[in-house]
């Protein structure tokens, strides 16, 4: 399945339908009077959040959503239909943003969330409705509300309690294949990721789930290799593993490039609990690795933990700290079937 993360869509709820004009006329009942019914009520726009889903590739494909307008009333008093309301199933982590992407009308942060977003209009009223004692005989009638419209865009930002960030070719995704059982494209060269992953983890009777994004560059804030886009999907994390990898000319230089993008992009990433790893140390020796090290935790201000995701050192360690950082308040997902109100989807 390909992974879309932003969509534009054309919403319309469904216009009220007309009153009707009618008069009773039965044998043997005379001066019958208005008897014409209100029209129905026009269809909503909902948007649902339902498990399962992960991307908004669907939306690529069908962007027009149109609710069904009100049935008109019609005579012996008889209130026309109401029309169908229109159900938009979105994944967990969409937003539903204004046309122009200032301001977010909708979040859906849980499974089942659902919101009205767009009222159908009010059925018009009969001319029953227009009676009085001095007009007894009315024919007027209401012709409906009408419908409400616009266009949206969907964001969608996936739910992950960790994120990975680091440059190109930082042994994320071969981190995220070991401790997960997503199947993460892994090569020799800048970008093989090219775009979020999800895994789930479990460790020590506990589960978490972390997300792997494209990995970025100087300049990514100005549109540089594949750029900032991808960096709302960590938004939502409660800390993020920096991974630097130990090969590079620099490992501190490495650290602050990321670490500069970050700030750019803003959305507080900066301010977020962070770990940091040195990757790739399956090759070096000791006292390299050390050396390494100390240059990194000099430059970051915290421990780094030596790390190999290849072969497995250092994996326990970080997924420890990992959890220390998210909590005993993190939630475990859980199966579909189970019907949790949290995070109840698979990422893979």
């Amino acid at each position: 399945m390909h992974f879309l993360d932003q969509a534009k869509i054309f919403v319309r709820s469904g216009s009220g339908g007309p009153g009707a004009v009618s008069f009773r006329r039965e044998k043997f009942i005379e001066y019958g009077g208005p008897d014409g019914g209100n029209g129905g009520k026009g269809g909503d726009i909902i948007f649902e959040a339902v498990a399962g889903l992960n991307t908004l590739i669907d939306f690529r494909y069908t962007q027009h959503f149109r609710a069904p307008r009100g049935s008109g009333g019609s005579g012996s008093n008889r209130t026309g239909g109401g029309g169908d309301d229109l159900v938009i199933k979105v994944p967990v982590g969409t937003q539903v943003l204004s046309e122009d992407k200032d301001e977010v009308l909708l979040d859906f942060t849980r499974v089942g969330q659902r919101e009205v977003f767009l009222r159908g209009g009010d059925g018009g009223r009969g001319n029953a409705s227009y009676k009085t004692s001095t007009n007894r005989a009315p024919r007027q009638h209401g012709t409906g509300w009408p419908s409400e419209e616009a266009w949206v865009w969907l964001r969608l930002k996936l739910l992950a309690d960790a994120g990975l960030v680091g440059l190109p070719n930082a042994g994320k995704s071969t981190f995220i294949n070991a401790v997960t059982n997503a199947q993460a494209k892994v090569g020799e060269y800048a970008f093989t990721t090219t775009r979020p992953q999800l895994g789930v983890v479990r460790h020590h009777g506990r589960e978490f789930v972390i997300a792997d994004i494209p990995g970025l560059i100087e300049g990514a804030a100005d549109g540089a290799g594949i750029g900032d886009r991808f960096l709302g999907h960590i938004e939502r994390c409660r800390v993020l593993l920096h991974l630097v990898d130990a090969n590079d000319a620099d490992v501190a230089d490495s650290y602050r490039i990321v670490r500069e993008e970050l700030e750019a992009y803003g959305g507080g990433l900066v301010d977020k609990p962070h770990i940091v790893a040195l990757n790739k140390i399956d090759m070096l020796d000791d006292e390299l690795i050390a050396a390494l090290s100390a240059e990194l935790a000099e430059e970051s201000g915290a421990d780094v933990i030596p790390l190999s995701g290849a072969a497995g050192t250092g994996v326990d360690w970080v997924l420890d700290r990992l959890l220390e950082v998210i909590g005993p308040s993190a939630e475990a997902v859980s199966d579909q079937d189970e019907g949790e109100d949290e995070i109840s989807w698979s990422p893979v």
